[in-house]
């Protein structure tokens, strides 16, 4: 299994910005896909997630409201719609494929590459 994440960039407050991540290799309906992101000198933490069959989204209370997680199963891949963004959300982010939701990255098994977003103020 392979994730390939894309999308980030620079953009600046309040701008938006949409990350894909596709999948290489058999997703099953009952997988989760997640996206986190890390900030330098931070922890990696939990964004969103979408279990893969049935569509149910979780979210941090960070980016509720501001950020959607999709996904298109025809393709296998997942999408994080980013909007109103902040300096704050500056990070790598990672889209990460596991078997239940979970904030912790250890929970995940395969991750993508990660793709830069810097918010400017």
């Amino acid at each position: 299994v392979q994730l390939q994440a894309s999308g980030g960039g620079l953009v600046q407050a309040g701008g938006s910005l949409r990350l894909s991540c596709a999948a290489s290799g058999r997703t099953f309906s009952s997988s989760v896909m997640g996206w986190f992101r890390q900030a330098p000198g931070k922890e990696r933490e939990f964004v969103a997630a979408i279990r893969w069959g049935v569509g149910s989204t979780y979210y941090a209370d960070s980016v509720k409201g501001r950020f959607t997680i999709s996904r298109d199963k025809a393709k296998d891949t997942a999408y994080l719609q980013m909007n109103g963004l902040k300096p704050e959300d500056t990070a790598v982010y990672y889209c990460a494929r596991g078997s239940s939701v979970s904030v912790s990255p250890m929970q995940y098994n395969y991750w993508g590459q990660g793709t830069q977003v810097t918010v400017s103020s």
